[in-house]
């Protein structure tokens, strides 16, 4: 299904080696002619890293969309029956914040924005960014993925001899498996060799 005219929220977590990966597919989604609502963490909006400052990640996303960021909890949560999205992303998703949802818990913007498109039976896309998605992590990949209604970003290890457990989504196929998603049909392959090392 094409995004033209489709809402798609696009929550953040605190991958920061990742933003550069994931602006790209902001960037085509809105070029897509889609409605793009940044969901964001309290960790993207305060933390500076060496991939760039919280500031200068907001403006960057403040470029691509004119939709205001979704920065609260009570600003996500009427993304539920009130204003549903038609599909919620979420890229990058780390460990935390997959652990989290996987469990139930919402205490950040974008789970919020995942549950409340839950809540309408609509498709929640998942791109992972995690160092223990083989390792502690390994059973919440397992339960997301055969929950109904959540996709996932094709993914596999990115450093198999230095971070044997890690693993993170291909971030080029955002726009593909939310295509997918919206014909509540996953992509496939789900795993897909990342490096070749």
């Amino acid at each position: 299904m094409n995004v033209s005219g489709k809402h798609i929220g696009f929550g953040i977590t605190g991958s920061h080696c990742t933003y550069e990966e994931v602006i790209g597919p902001m960037q085509a989604l809105v070029d897509a002619g889609a409605k793009v609502t940044p969901f964001v963490s309290p960790t993207f909006m305060t933390t500076d890293t060496k991939f760039g400052t919280s500031s200068s990640w907001q403006e960057e996303i403040k470029r691509i969309t004119p939709e205001p960021l979704v920065d609260s909890i009570v600003k996500a949560e009427p993304f539920g029956p009130k204003t549903p999205l038609d599909c919620m992303l979420i890229a990058p998703l780390t460990g935390n914040s997959m652990s989290k949802f996987a469990n139930a818990m919402t205490d950040t913007p974008v789970l919020m924005g995942a549950k409340a498109t839950l809540r309408t039976g609509r498709p929640v896309v998942l791109a992972i960014s995690t160092n223990d998605g083989l390792g502690l992590n390994g059973i919440n990949v397992m339960r997301l993925i055969n929950a109904k209604n959540i996709y996932f970003v094709p993914f596999g290890q990115d450093a198999p001899f230095n971070k044997p457990t890690s693993l993170v989504a291909h971030m080029e196929l955002i726009m593909t498996t939310i295509e997918h998603a919206l014909d509540h049909k996953q992509i496939q392959p789900i795993l897909r060799q990342k490096v070749n090392s």
